[in-house]
């Protein structure tokens, strides 16, 4: 490994606008690994940005720590992940981030109708929620959730 392709922690932090104090806790979970100089300092590899970028934006996403730590569990340590091993992971997150935005969607689209909650507060409500049926599917938001 080239001395090159390894950075300080306030690198890896100006370059990933993460907080160090993020950083560390993300490598204590485990999703990125540093290596030790003789100092104790602690360095990290260049290919971390790319980590620590899929964690933000995995996170934008709404995926919690333990699917995140699931999916980079599968990225190879010690070197730069490559296009097939990113693959691996968008083939594997794909169907989770379809449903995210088809929920967004119908959200974005019925928000200011009827979501179907039953409330019959609007004045759209008696027409495309007439006497509540949409209760008959279950409590909450049906026309959205469902």
């Amino acid at each position: 490994m080239n001395r090159n392709d390894l950075i300080p922690i306030g690198a890896l932090s100006r370059r990933t606008g993460l907080a160090v104090s993020a950083i560390r806790y993300y490598e204590e979970r485990g999703l990125i690994t540093s290596l030790r100089t003789g100092g104790n300092q602690r360095r990290f590899l260049r290919s971390d940005i790319r980590r620590l970028g899929f964690v933000q934006i995995a996170q934008r996403l709404g995926l919690g720590l333990p699917e995140i730590e699931r999916e980079l569990a599968a990225l190879p340590q010690g070197r730069t992940p490559n296009t097939m091993d990113w693959q691996k992971i968008s083939r594997s997150l794909r169907k989770e981030i379809d449903s995210r935005i088809q929920l967004l969607t119908r959200t974005r689209n019925k928000l200011d109708e009827c979501i179907g909650c039953g409330c019959l507060s609007l004045d759209r409500c008696h027409i495309t929620n007439k006497e509540d049926r949409a209760s008959a599917a279950g409590p909450g938001p049906r026309y959205v959730l469902d």
